[in-house]
């Protein structure tokens, strides 16, 4: 990792694959990843973590299937929202979206139990910035 300042914006633009979040820093024993989003992503849970989601630009949504019943929470950019762990959740972004997540290092994207993973996403712990 870089012990230098690290502008969003550039690290954003230096890769183009979605949903294939890279790492920009760690924080202790956390990731702090940043990815471009579009379209839908995958039912998905993290049993023994909660993730954390800040939109940099454009809106994510992110469904949950909670004891009450299924919700959709709309995040604006400059929202934030941690989903729970445990609590079953697929984010989207019908429009795209960029975003910055807070997790365990390791913590896949796709969660401990999750839906059949599609072709347009990257099922990763996260890749380093810089790889495309």
């Amino acid at each position: 990792m870089s012990n230098e300042p690290i502008a969003l914006g550039e690290a954003l633009a230096s890769f183009d694959a979605l949903w294939s979040p890279r790492i920009v820093t760690r924080v202790n024993d956390y990731d702090v990843r940043v990815a471009k989003v579009e379209g839908e992503h995958i039912w998905h849970v993290h049993d023994d973590t909660d993730e954390f989601f800040l939109v940099l630009d454009g809106e994510l949504r992110i469904s949950l299937r909670e004891p009450g019943g299924e919700r959709t929470v709309r995040l604006p950019r400059g929202a934030v929202f941690t989903v729970p762990r445990g609590t079953q959740h697929k984010p989207s972004a019908p429009t795209g979206a960029a975003i910055l997540m807070f997790e365990p290092t390791g913590t896949s994207t796709v969660g401990d139990r999750h839906a059949e993973v599609p072709d347009h996403v990257d099922a990763t712990t996260g890749h380093a910035l810089g790889s495309r």
